[in-house]
């Protein structure tokens, strides 16, 4: 590709980031596709354990698909035995080791993710990948076996519990990924209420502070992690044509049907994040290869104190002892910078 080519590609990408709806589609990911380096990906994770969960179905499987393709060692974190072992044999055919496992774990339920640690730790020494995938977007709210409410449980709780608890397993270079999303745009933290009690819940908006909250675990985890030599980063996988999509979103569906991602495009810079020989940056939201700003249009943004009480409450509310031992310090306090405006 020459550097013209190559600049106007740039421009263009810089351009419908801006548009904000016009880079999550198809289009956005079409168009950005000959910026990218084949070789980020042409990767063999042969000896590599990769923990990825609500495998069974859409992004998740798409991921577990890719990594299996490249000799990883796939653990599929799933809540239904049924609907995971179907899964587990589909994703045996692209494992040239067949190295795919299931493992029940139902990540919005504390004592689920406390049982599949203990079990994980018997069993594997170590590991190099851990995608937070799995997700819940609910029309009524709804809580958990727990008494926490489902989206806060299943997106920022469920993950905080299980990174924690699986940071002895992580070796120098180990990365973890949250699948998050765009619609952390229009969403800030609200410790006050993160469990829509005195709030009229709405599902569109739990998942969106859901997701906010993702990426400011993110950038603490990162921070926290920095000196083990353990990436954390986010990642938006645009629009996707999942199942969760269509039973929870049908209008909007039917509206974009036609420029929805396929579930392996919306899974490629999750399989690139996790791929990538040389990736250094950590802290950061990704979207089609590229960090993006976290915040946008001057929304979503934090005091330090707001986080902080955020982030005593996940403590809290996921079982851990109090104090909690990565109490955030000022430095580690998501603020706007390089990324954090309109970019």
């Amino acid at each position: 590709m020459s550097a013209f080519v190559s600049s106007v590609l740039s421009f263009l990408d810089d351009a419908v980031d801006r548009t904000v709806i016009g880079g999550f589609d198809r289009i956005g990911y079409t168009l950005r596709q000959p910026l990218w380096n084949p070789a980020d990906t042409t990767v063999d994770l042969s000896g590599q354990v990769c923990l990825i969960t609500g495998a069974n179905g859409g992004l998740g499987f798409a991921m577990a698909k890719a990594l299996a393709q490249r000799g990883a060692t796939v653990i599929m974190g799933c809540r239904s035995r049924e609907r995971g072992e179907a899964a587990r044999q589909e994703l045996l055919k692209y494992s040239p080791q067949r190295q795919v496992f299931l493992e029940l774990l139902d990540v919005g339920v504390m004592p689920s993710v406390q049982a599949f640690a203990a079990r994980f730790k018997g069993r594997w020494p170590r590991l190099d990948l851990l995608i937070h995938n799995a997700g819940a977007l609910l029309n009524k709210r709804r809580e958990t076996a727990d008494g926490i409410e489902t989206t806060l449980a299943t997106h920022v709780l469920g993950p905080y519990l299980l990174t924690y608890l699986l940071k002895p397993q992580f070796e120098a270079g180990a990365r973890v990924i949250f699948v998050a999303s765009g619609g952390m745009y229009l969403a800030s933290l609200h410790p006050e209420d993160l469990q829509f009690k005195n709030r009229h819940y709405h599902g569109a908006t739990a998942y969106a502070e859901a997701k906010r909250g993702q990426v400011t675990l993110t950038q603490l985890w990162a921070k926290a992690f920095a000196d083990d030599g353990i990436l954390v980063n986010a990642m938006h996988p645009g629009w996707v044509d999942t199942p969760g999509i269509q039973d929870a979103l049908p209008g909007f569906r039917l509206l974009t049907k036609p420029i929805l991602r396929k579930p392996e495009q919306g899974a490629d810079t999750a399989v690139w994040l996790a791929s990538k020989p040389d990736l250094t940056i950590s802290g950061e939201f990704f979207c089609d290869r590229r960090p993006r700003p976290v915040y946008r249009l001057g929304r979503g943004q934090n005091s330090p104190a707001e986080i902080r009480d955020w982030w005593r409450q996940l403590g809290e509310l996921s079982g851990l002892p109090q104090p909690f031992p990565l109490e955030p310090s000022e430095a580690a306090i998501p603020v706007a910078g390089a990324h954090g405006s309109n970019g």
